[in-house]
């Protein structure tokens, strides 16, 4: 059985209080009702909801649906245990509704793992939008108020290469399903569930669409490429880059995607995805030797391929204009810093760190 996770860090928890602390007031005594609680965007919602309904003496109360309440006891029972908190069993495509009434609906489910070849892409991307869809109804049904799908940048398609950033207007043309290309087409197909459920009610529905971010509770042993940098270096190396490291990347610490998180459902326009992320683009190779020189600096980062100079650098990079002009959100903790923390939250402390 798995040893509990650690809490989250005071400092990041007053981070995101000091960006929210004027949101939560509409929140005073509400409920709120969220899915994919257990997972690593789900623990940074918790525990800053948590802290906030501490610091602010709110009186809200959550209920979290999960696929195995006891195992997530297990990992977190400093959640587990709160009274603010209740946790139920179900799958969030056929869910039975609760009695009780919610006000706001955060949909954060899904499964993120790299499929196993031989998966169905039809079924992935149908499990996807089915999903969404009954949360949406649940929603509907249950009177809410607001609603956040946690959305993509995968719906995008493949960046094109002279394209830095990608803006929320920006749909490449739609190929074949494909492995591949099934989860960001359900998470397409789920958007546009949220935007006809908002045009036919009173739900205003807000989409965030979320590129790559680090921090506590990342998970090491996925597809996410920091992640498995600071699996490597917590090893004591070598850090593994896969392909050739000139693939552009953008990393958001989980503090800061907290506040975006909450900023959009609590003040986002109905029917309207933002880009969530880091618009400070770096070779993925060059996060590598980040996380290393952050670590001890004494392992080697291995890159699995040669570079080849005459094929253009893939990227996968947001546009954050609309956050920033519309939401006031910002990157206010840097990737250093942010890599930093993590580091020290796994254990390995190599210095202070600042937060604004």
């Amino acid at each position: 059985m798995a040893h509990p996770v650690k809490p989250l860090p005071v400092d990041d928890l007053e981070h995101v209080l000091r960006h929210t602390r004027q949101l939560w007031a509409e929140a005073q005594g509400q409920t709120f009702f969220i899915t994919g609680g257990t997972g690593f965007f789900g623990m940074w919602l918790l525990e800053s909801f948590a802290h906030a309904n501490d610091a602010l003496n709110l009186g809200m109360r959550a209920l979290v649906l999960t696929r195995d309440p006891v195992v997530f006891t297990c990992k977190a029972p400093h959640l587990t245990s709160r009274a603010d908190l209740e946790f139920i069993a179900g799958d969030v495509r056929n869910f039975a509704f609760p009695p009780a009434r919610f006000t706001h609906v955060i949909h954060a489910a899904t499964d993120t793992r790299s499929p196993p070849p031989g998966s169905d892409p039809k079924q992935i991307r149908d499990d996807i939008v089915a999903g969404t869809r009954r949360v949406l109804e649940f929603a509907r049904h249950t009177g809410a108020k607001k609603f956040l799908y946690v959305s993509s940048g995968a719906v995008y398609g493949p960046q094109p290469a002279d394209l830095t950033h990608v803006p929320e207007d920006y749909f490449g043309p739609t190929g074949p399903l494909t492995l591949g290309s099934a989860y960001g087409a359900g998470k397409r197909l789920s958007e546009e569930l949220c935007g006809k459920f908002a045009a036919a009610s009173d739900l205003q529905c807000k989409i965030a669409r979320c590129f790559a971010f680090v921090g506590p509770h990342l998970p090491l042993d996925a597809h996410f490429a920091v992640g498995n940098f600071i699996r490597d270096a917590l090893a004591g190396g070598p850090i593994k880059v896969n392909g050739d490291g000139t693939p552009m990347r953008s990393y958001l610490y989980a503090a800061d995607l907290a506040i975006w998180l909450w900023t959009i459902l609590f003040l986002g326009q109905s029917g309207r995805a933002y880009n969530v992320g880091s618009d400070a683009a770096e070779q993925i190779s060059a996060h590598a030797y980040l996380v290393n020189n952050l670590a001890d600096g004494k392992a080697s980062v291995l890159l699995a391929q040669p570079t080849d100079p005459n094929k253009p650098a893939s990227r996968y990079v947001p546009a954050i204009d609309l956050a920033r002009n519309e939401l006031d959100l910002d990157v206010w903790i840097q990737e250093e810093d942010g890599i930093r923390r993590t580091l020290a939250w796994h254990g390995l402390n190599r210095g202070a760190f600042s937060s604004q």
